[in-house]
């Protein structure tokens, strides 16, 4: 998890300055392939490959988190390193959100706790004004 945040950081930092997020976005994806390809066939006999099972792969994969990464990138550009960090911190709460609307998960005490806690943390440190722009 140490790892992924930091490549989760710097591949924001490396989108703030992206001019073309989409093309940046199917630059990344192009070069995780290789990698891919070397892992799936490195456990191609552990595997059973079905044409839902693809098809779902490249719609959660291909379209679904390259859109959403092409979005991160574009929004990227109006927001500080800092803001940045601060409303990514909401991405499990939009999940379990998606989970609940489109999958039929269960709202529970749960999960709304800690949503709140999270989502308050993020307005609070948003909505937070400096004492420079207090005055």
């Amino acid at each position: 998890m140490i790892a992924a945040g930091i490549a989760w950081g710097i591949y924001s930092l490396r989108g703030k300055t992206a001019s073309n997020p989409m093309g940046m976005t199917a630059g990344n994806f192009l070069r995780a392939v290789p990698f891919t390809l070397g892992l799936s066939l490195s456990m191609v006999s552990a595997t059973s490959l079905t044409l839902a099972g693809c098809l779902y792969a490249v719609a959660a994969g291909a379209v679904t988190s390259g859109l959403g990464y092409t979005i991160w990138y574009t929004a990227l550009k109006d927001l500080t390193a800092t803001s940045a960090a601060t409303v990514q911190l909401s991405v499990p709460v939009i999940a379990a959100t998606g989970g609940i609307l489109f999958l039929g998960e269960n709202l529970t005490l749960r999960l709304v706790v800690p949503s709140s806690a999270i989502l308050g943390g993020i307005a609070l440190a948003i909505l937070e004004k400096s004492p420079t722009e207090a005055t």
